[in-house]
């Protein structure tokens, strides 16, 4: 709406101060998966994959069997989110924590890093794994930087 989007630069000023002021090892009680995968869902580039459709699989290893899988359909300019088998064939795997996740998207780790020290596995066809990098993409503003100096800092 035209009222929500007034109020954008307003959030993005707030991601940007808790990014540079807050940014920091987050406490168990601070994890919320749903929060995540809405901003993963938001932030993907589904036309990564081209014109064909890309279902990827996210499997968090470290969470209970009811937040442990989730699926994206990704269809030329549009990503959704499911979170049961939206019953199309799975062209990627992709198999990590949660941490290890928000670590990615936060701009903490890069996806890079995260695949050669095995914080994430990617598995499936060969063309999906190959635009993973264009795909799975940080947090608009991961490239602002702590200026915490304590030890909390991330």
């Amino acid at each position: 709406t035209p009222a929500g989007r007034e109020f954008e630069p307003i959030v993005e000023a707030l991601g940007i101060w808790g990014q540079r002021w807050s940014r920091r090892t987050l406490e168990k009680h601070e994890v919320n998966v749903p929060l995540l995968m809405w901003a993963l869902e938001q932030h993907v580039k589904p036309g990564a994959f081209g014109a064909r459709r890309c279902v990827v699989k996210l499997t968090f290893t470290d969470q209970p069997a009811a937040t442990r899988d989730w699926w994206f359909v990704n269809e030329s300019r549009s990503t959704e989110l499911c979170f049961e088998a939206p019953g199309f064939e799975e062209d990627m795997f992709l198999v990590t924590t949660l941490a290890d996740m928000i670590f990615i998207y936060r701009g903490d780790m890069t996806l890079a890093h995260a695949i050669e020290c095995g914080r994430l596995e990617a598995h499936g066809s060969a063309w999906a794994r190959r635009a993973l990098g264009r795909w799975l993409q940080p947090s608009p503003i991961a490239h602002v930087k702590s200026q915490r100096s304590d030890e909390m800092a991330a």
